[in-house]
């Protein structure tokens, strides 16, 4: 019986190791924007692309900390994005955690 490991899912969080804020406030989002060319197989791509984040590198608020989601699949992918995203954390002393996002809870009926 063979098991297939979900690839993991890395936090960068906005606050140094210090517990300071990191700046400027749109980090999250320019970082995922320098990544958001990095897709899955068989996304459409070229001049009729919708814009958006790639979904391996997603900026989102987490409680009230601006994050960057950086899903492990982009190092097999694309080893020197994945080396930039964790280098920028690395160089600017963000705090990193593995975590895993969990799925919204279905409404109740």
């Amino acid at each position: 019986m063979s098991t297939t490991n979900k690839p993991r899912e890395i936090f960068i969080q906005g606050l140094t190791r210090d517990g300071r804020t990191f700046r400027p406030s749109d980090w999250a989002e320019r970082l995922a924007g320098a990544m958001s060319c990095f897709r899955p197989s068989g996304s459409v791509g070229g001049i009729g692309a919708a814009i958006g984040y790639s979904p391996y590198c997603v900026p989102m608020v987490i409680g009230k900390t601006k994050c960057v989601v950086v899903n492990e699949a982009l190092r097999d992918i694309e080893p020197m994005a994945w080396d930039f995203v964790m280098n920028f954390a690395r160089d600017n002393e963000l705090q990193v955690t593995e975590a895993c996002l969990l799925p919204d809870p279905a409404p109740k009926r």
